[in-house]
């Protein structure tokens, strides 16, 4: 069941709308569809609440500068205060959820049911099943990031491909590796679609509406590694690799200087968080499988035993070590998807982040090539006059002209990208502090819920223990 509810109606912003254009944050591709199919459910009951609507970020065109030193530090046309109150009128009170996964016997192919109902006047009906493949998922993230990433927005990225998951999926091998990679991918899909339809941008894009509401969709050829457009994606993003490294920025923002900075580190600091998450995760899962080894043991024991009372005891044993395996494999699964996916989660959306950091610093360039062209016209208009030939300097007037409109109109949108980054960011700030807040609450909980299973345990127990006589 994919269910959502929005409680508050999002800002009415126009789509963002551009030519493709590589990107920086990208999907790993690989060869086969993970799922074929899904069926999506949507549950969004929503009373259209009056909110007011703010006018797009302008910035203000400063003078043609040589640096971003000049242009970023200017007095922007709204303060951080502002836009942080801004973001905290884009919110969205949405739930969405993916469940009952079911592989489809024929084609070995898993399909979600979801459910849709609305009360949004932008949805065409108010209730609708649609089917979906899990490239779908993978194409409308294509769509939507090459239309708003290169203008500054975080587009959230899908879950990742898995061959390794998904083969054990296709051949029906039915062990518990296979069950958590099918859990695995439902909440992932959950989270993904969670994010796309809380951005109250991505949210009015036409291709998240027809994804939702479109009863079939082309299938998305792009995603796949061995295609045409896969081998493109890859060398254009081997591309922006090396051009990055070849533009040299001097940031003199100080907000965004920190602000890359702090994205750069909390990166390297969620790797490695992840990495022992995850080694923390295996560990449980080997102290759960030992705890059962164990159990069998004793209960071996104790049905060998002479003694009466030693062998009800060790019995008594043996079942309490058979529910703490259990209570092990439990908080195993809560650290793996309450914290370990969250980071991952997270890694990926730092690197959609620093994606709009690039796209910023590209905005830039442009700016600063455009800038380096009207100085070279200016320098051929002076040896014309120099050199006396009236003939070619109404050429060379025009060209003047050309590339200072042009240099006008590359400042005025790097100052319209940097302010979508810097409200971009802030929203992202907010989010994963609700996200992390909210996750560490419950695992906490979880933790604390088993540490109280495991006393009521011990407790219930010990009376055996004091009876061997």
């Amino acid at each position: 069941m994919f269910t959502e509810e929005a409680l508050t109606a999002p800002a009415q912003k126009p789509p963002a709308s551009s030519s493709s254009s590589s990107r920086t944050n990208g999907v790993h591709s690989e060869e086969q569809d993970l799922f074929s199919e899904a069926t999506v459910e949507l549950s969004l009951d929503s009373p259209l609440n009056d909110r007011k609507k703010k006018d797009a970020v302008k910035p203000s065109l400063s003078a043609p500068a040589a640096s971003v030193a000049s242009s970023s530090s200017k007095a922007p046309s709204k303060t951080l205060e502002e836009l942080e109150e801004e973001e905290s009128e884009d919110k969205f009170d949405l739930n969405i959820s993916v469940t009952n996964p079911e592989k489809v016997a024929i084609f070995h192919f898993l399909s979600f049911s979801f459910f849709k109902g609305t009360s949004l006047t932008m949805f065409r009906s108010k209730t609708f099943t649609v089917r979906r493949r899990f490239s779908d998922f993978l194409g409308l993230y294509e769509k939507l990031s090459e239309k708003h990433s290169q203008n500054g927005y975080i587009v959230p990225p899908p879950p990742e491909k898995s061959i390794l998951g998904m083969t054990k999926v296709k051949v029906g091998k039915e062990d518990p590796s296979s069950a958590e990679f099918v859990e695995r991918r439902r909440a992932a899909l959950e989270r993904y679609l969670q994010r796309v339809v809380c951005h109250p941008s991505l949210l009015q894009d036409p291709d998240v509406r027809e994804f939702l509401e479109k009863e079939e969709l082309p299938r998305a050829v792009s995603t796949q590694a061995l295609s045409g457009a896969g081998f493109l994606k890859m060398l254009n993003k081997a591309t922006d690799a090396v051009s990055k490294m070849t533009i040299k920025m001097n940031e003199q923002d100080v907000w965004f200087d920190e602000k890359i900075q702090d994205v750069e580190n909390e990166e390297q600091h969620m790797r490695k968080l992840h990495v022992m998450v995850e080694s923390l995760v295996n560990h449980r899962k080997e102290l759960s499988g030992n705890t059962a080894v164990f159990a069998k043991s004793v209960a071996m024991l104790g049905s060998s035993e002479d003694n009466t009372a030693l062998s009800r005891a060790l019995s008594q044993l043996a079942e309490v070590e058979d529910r703490i395996e259990q209570l092990h494999q439990e908080q195993a699964s809560n650290d793996f998807f309450t914290f370990s996916e969250l980071l991952a989660d997270y890694i990926r959306l730092l690197g959609a982040v620093k994606g709009c950091f690039d796209q910023r610093m590209k905005a830039w360039q442009r700016w600063q090539d455009a800038e380096n062209m009207l100085q070279k016209k200016r320098e051929a208009e002076a040896k014309l006059l120099w050199a006396n030939k009236p003939d070619k300097l109404q050429q060379a007037k025009d060209e003047i002209a050309e590339w200072e409109a042009k240099v006008t109109q590359y400042e005025r949108e790097f100052e319209r990208i940097s302010a979508t980054v810097r409200k971009e960011v802030i929203r992202f700030d907010k989010e994963k502090a609700r996200d992390f807040k909210r996750q560490i609450v419950k695992y906490l909980e979880s933790l604390l819920n088993s540490q109280q299973q495991l006393i009521k345990y011990w407790e219930a127990f010990l009376p055996e223990a004091k009876a061997i006589a």
